[in-house]
């Protein structure tokens, strides 16, 4: 179990989260250049823009992204992505808390079993409780919603994480 007063256990110290952090950035210019192109992802605004066409041009909804596509290449840059551009724009880490199964036990990072919002990446403020946190995997999906769970209309756009007051919206990450 991670402590997270404890760095080299507690939630931005995870050892899956580390292991996938480090995979993700070596394989950024690789899925860059597959998405488009490494000039088209730059990690300024603009690139969220094109992310965002390429996201809503490959799934039709939410539950696309929840399948078995989650784990492969294009899901995993996209989430990499948008919580890269999180950190880098208000000064975010990466962290992982898993919530415990009912034996006891952690799921997987990215469990294939199972599509939690828990088992993925969240980016939050230095020292921030892991609940305080956004999950850019939920952000993919919300983007593909029309309505949220009370029928408030849903038009969100990754370019949306970059501005402060998205930050203030406690629906806005799900």
């Amino acid at each position: 179990m991670s402590d997270p007063m404890n760095p080299t256990t507690g939630p931005a110290r995870h050892p899956e989260l580390v292991a996938w952090l480090t995979e993700r950035l070596q394989a950024f210019p690789h899925w860059a250049h597959r998405a488009g192109g490494t000039d088209l992802f730059d990690f300024t605004p603009a690139s969220l823009g094109v992310l965002d066409d390429l996201i809503r041009e490959t799934f039709d909804d939410a539950d696309d992204i929840d399948s078995a596509t989650r784990l492969g290449d294009f899901v995993q840059g996209a989430v990499w992505y948008v919580g890269e551009m999180m950190c880098r724009t208000h000064g975010m880490v990466w962290q992982y808390t898993p919530e415990p199964l009912d034996d006891g036990t952690f799921p997987p990072l990215f469990d294939p079993a199972d599509t939690p919002a828990l088992d993925t990446p969240s980016v939050a403020f230095p020292g921030a409780a892991p609940s305080e946190g956004f999950y850019p995997l939920n952000i993919l999906r919300r983007m593909l919603i029309d309505e949220d769970e009370i029928g408030m209309p849903v038009d969100d756009r990754l370019v949306d994480v970059l501005d402060p007051d998205y930050l203030k919206d406690d629906g806005a990450a799900g």
